[in-house]
């Protein structure tokens, strides 16, 4: 079955068009239904930050876009690129990771260590991670010229990228690499486990990371990347966001969003947003690699 594409109108931003959803699926009606609902979420007067969003879903190979090539501040979203550029150096070297890289790792996805990442940035070199970049075609991320990881810059169709690349055979991570990976996203600790598994059904293994930094006059960074898979389950999301006045508002657009997403391909109805709102976040930034006036 061809896909059907659909697109919402231009979002109005001071009298000019802005950006549009679009949406395509082999599923009927799907793709509008998504465009109507992303787009309800985008444009409600309480967001007036900029929001990136990504998916897709291979079992109705589905596909939605908004502003996906937005740039970003990474915050600690980068460190599932670390992660991959690791994994990829272990691969070319032809050897396991050690013990200290398998804790460093650990430490850095589940429980978002700041310290971990340093070194293993570090480690890696921009080299490394640049020839990352490159094999798995994230065209438009590009690190931070002096050091900064935080300051990474990465878009939503990158990030998507991405969890493709987890979650399929390819020729850049061999799967024990990718399993490896999807395996740490999946223990994520549980005060970080907000952002795109709101909404999520029961039965989906839920693969995330997410990253929040506010800079220096510039307000809240927020982002949530993720996949979902098992139980015929077997799509991707991701959220960027920035210049929210606060981390709450951030993190409300991006569970609206993947409240709307997860309805929109399970069948479900979204939950309201009302209930998400007593769970603590953690506290001011994730302290990503930033200049120091901007921590």
């Amino acid at each position: 079955m061809a896909a059907t594409p659909a697109s919402a109108a231009p979002v109005a931003t001071n009298g000019q068009a802005g950006p549009q959803v679009v949406c395509t699926s082999a599923k009927p009606g799907l793709a509008d239904q998504l465009t109507h609902d992303i787009r309800t979420v985008v444009t409600a007067p309480e967001v007036t930050g900029s929001t990136s969003i990504a998916l897709y879903d291979r079992v109705t190979k589905t596909s939605c876009t908004y502003d996906a090539d937005r740039q970003h501040d990474s915050a600690s979203a980068v460190k599932v690129i670390v992660l991959g550029a690791l994994l990829r150096q272990t691969q070319d070297e032809h050897r396991a990771l050690t013990d200290a890289e398998r804790t460093l790792a650990t430490k850095m996805i589940t429980e978002s260590d700041n310290d971990a990442t340093t070194t293993l940035w570090k480690q890696l070199g921009l080299d490394r991670i640049r020839e990352f970049l490159r094999l798995a075609d994230m065209q438009r991320t590009v690190p931070d010229p002096d050091g900064y990881w935080g300051l990474t810059q990465i878009n939503a169709t990158d990030q998507l990228t991405l969890m493709k690349l987890f979650t399929a055979s390819n020729a850049v991570l061999v799967d024990a690499s990718r399993d490896y990976a999807l395996d740490l996203m999946n223990q994520v600790i549980p005060s970080q486990r907000w952002g795109v598994p709101a909404g999520a059904p029961s039965g989906a293994t839920v693969h995330v990371k997410n990253g929040w930094l506010q800079r220096t006059g510039g307000g809240w960074r927020v982002h949530s990347v993720g996949a979902f898979t098992g139980q015929g389950h077997d799509y991707g999301i991701a959220v960027l966001t920035s210049d929210h006045a606060s981390m709450q508002a951030g993190v409300d657009v991006i569970e609206n969003v993947a409240r709307k997403v997860h309805a929109d391909l399970n069948g479900t109805q979204a939950i309201t947003s009302q209930k998400l709102r007593s769970r603590t976040l953690p506290a001011a930034s994730d302290g990503s690699l930033v200049p120091e006036n901007d921590r």
